[in-house]
């Protein structure tokens, strides 16, 4: 017979709960990991709301899944019309290596 497993217990964080706005997001990465910086632009000031930083290999899991689920979205809605990022290459803060 076949083992189930336990499904897993996954709490949220407090200061997560509401979420964060983000409107742009920078990524830069070295030999170990990937670095993303979340930010919220509004004209010539901004914030980063999260900076979430990965394996290379977590990274490429996540691209697939948010290709796949852009492709879904897509098929449903529509081609999503890509719009002009808020901002520079560089936010005050270099984030390339």
């Amino acid at each position: 017979m076949a083992e189930q497993k336990e499904p897993l217990n996954v709490k949220l964080i407090d200061n997560l709960a509401g979420g964060e706005y983000s409107n742009a997001m920078q990524v830069a990465h070295n030999e170990n990991e990937f670095q993303m910086f979340f930010l919220n632009v509004m004209g010539q000031s901004g914030r980063v709301v999260s900076k979430v930083m990965t394996s290379p290999g977590h990274f490429k899991r996540m691209l697939s899944a948010m290709s796949e689920n852009l492709s879904k979205y897509e098929a449903t809605f529509g081609t999503i019309k890509e719009i002009a990022s808020p901002i520079e290459k560089e936010v005050g803060f270099k984030t390339n290596d």
